[in-house]
């Protein structure tokens, strides 16, 4: 059911709508060397065979799956040979670009540049991460976006009434509820959706009718979609993290599970919640790390079904819990401080003296016990080298806990402005 022309491509309007730069030049025969990236069934490899058809292009086809060096300069050569013979382009499509090591892709260097390929690149991952920066730059990269469910459908309806390709012989009912139906379960995906109406068809008589049972029946139990390796895995992370920052419980705890019904380990998960729990709750509840820690601890102790809840109660309690990056934001200023004045001295006060003879010389000298002081206090007193003592990097929130932070150093603040020295400015 691959289509013959742009015309009949559906799906990608972005890029092969009218009046789009790729579709002009598809229709004018100019072709550029490109990466195409997005999910599995979305139309990469039958992008690639229109490019190379409007190109009159000769097609070399490889597999990063199950191919080397070795057939790298096989179809070189062959491109080589092609171009001498009938001076005619050659189109090499690599499918699964991203599996290539760094070596195998520069061995596809030289011939782009010279012309000898038209090079195609498929890949499910994202380039920037997964392909050699000498290979990306001398390509064009596409998204190619999941199809939405009206473009499955009309996919769907193409295969099950086109005659010559497809179904259209068998007369076969086709409703609307069932091409919803089907484009649900294939999450964008065209070609889960055309296998399932396949494997259907085969358990109907001519004439028959498509059914939501016979649809149960063949589709069977659908895995989540999760793979620790690729963008799907940083994805669903993000979607955990970035609901509960936003306080959404109910989508972090989805999210959460979709990791976990597509295999992912939920330890992972708990190891991010410590790192939320310092950077989006912080001190406006202190106690989140606590929950954190130990629901972690609870999944080494009681084994993955309980565990699994723990985990599930921490997200919840996290992203319930008052939010506050202000420790996240003060630590990250502090560290550029300290990177750019790391040559300040230390405060003769401030230092330590652990010698009877540097006692002598006076190291230490000034320095006031705050335990000794009124509220064990030492108002007044400045910690930081003299030409950075107005610094001041924690901007306590006015959100749960840290509201109670805030007004304490408020106070501690009014205490060194009565004792005639203030340390912040």
């Amino acid at each position: 059911m691959r289509p013959a022309s742009v015309e009949e491509y559906i799906g990608q309007s972005h890029l092969l709508g009218e009046g789009k730069p790729l579709r002009q030049a598809l229709l004018a025969g100019k072709v550029h060397s490109m990466l195409l990236w997005g999910p599995p069934g979305t139309g990469k490899t039958t992008l690639a065979e229109l490019v190379a058809r409007y190109a009159n292009a000769h097609v070399e086809r490889i597999s990063a799956v199950t191919s080397g060096v070795k057939e790298i300069r096989a179809a070189i050569e062959q491109a080589k040979n092609v171009a001498q013979s009938r001076g005619q382009r050659t189109l090499l499509f690599v499918d699964e670009v991203h599996r290539f090591n760094k070596s195998q892709q520069d061995a596809f260097l030289p011939f782009i540049e010279d012309g000898t390929v038209i090079f195609i690149g498929a890949t499910t991952e994202n380039p920037s991460f997964e392909v050699n920066n000498a290979l990306l730059s001398r390509c064009r990269v596409y998204l190619i976006k999941r199809l939405e469910d009206d473009a499955i459908g009309q996919i769907l309806e193409q295969a099950n009434s086109d005659e010559a390709r497809g179904l259209g012989k068998r007369c076969l009912v086709l409703k609307t509820e069932l091409k919803s139906a089907i484009a649900r379960l294939c999450d964008g995906d065209a070609r889960k959706a055309l296998n399932l109406l396949e494997l259907m068809s085969d358990l109907l008589p001519d004439g028959g009718e498509y059914s939501l049972e016979l649809l149960s029946e063949v589709a069977g139990h659908q895995a989540a979609g999760y793979d620790k390796n690729g963008d799907q895995y940083y994805d669903l992370i993000s979607a955990v993290h970035k609901s509960i920052r936003g306080s959404a419980p109910d989508a972090a705890l989805y999210w959460f599970c979709r990791i976990l019904e597509g295999g992912g380990d939920p330890l992972y998960v708990a190891r991010r919640l410590l790192a939320i729990a310092s950077e989006d709750i912080g001190n406006a509840d202190p106690n989140a790390m606590t929950v954190a820690l130990n629901a972690w601890d609870c999944f080494h102790r009681v084994g993955p079904a309980e565990g699994e809840r723990a985990i599930a109660q921490a997200v919840i309690y996290l992203a319930s819990a008052p939010k506050s990056n202000a420790v996240y934001t003060a630590f990250k200023a502090a560290r550029v401080l300290a990177r750019e004045t790391g040559n300040a001295p230390v405060p003769n006060h401030l230092r330590n003296a652990p010698t009877k003879l540097m006692n002598e010389l006076g190291v230490g000298e000034g320095y006031r016990y705050a335990h000794d002081e009124e509220g064990a206090f030492a108002a007044g007193d400045s910690y930081f080298p003299e030409a950075l003592q107005h610094s001041r990097f924690y901007h306590p929130t006015e959100r749960g806990f840290e509201k109670r932070i805030k007004d304490k150093l408020a106070h501690l603040e009014a205490l060194n402005q009565q004792s005639g020295r203030k340390r912040y400015e």
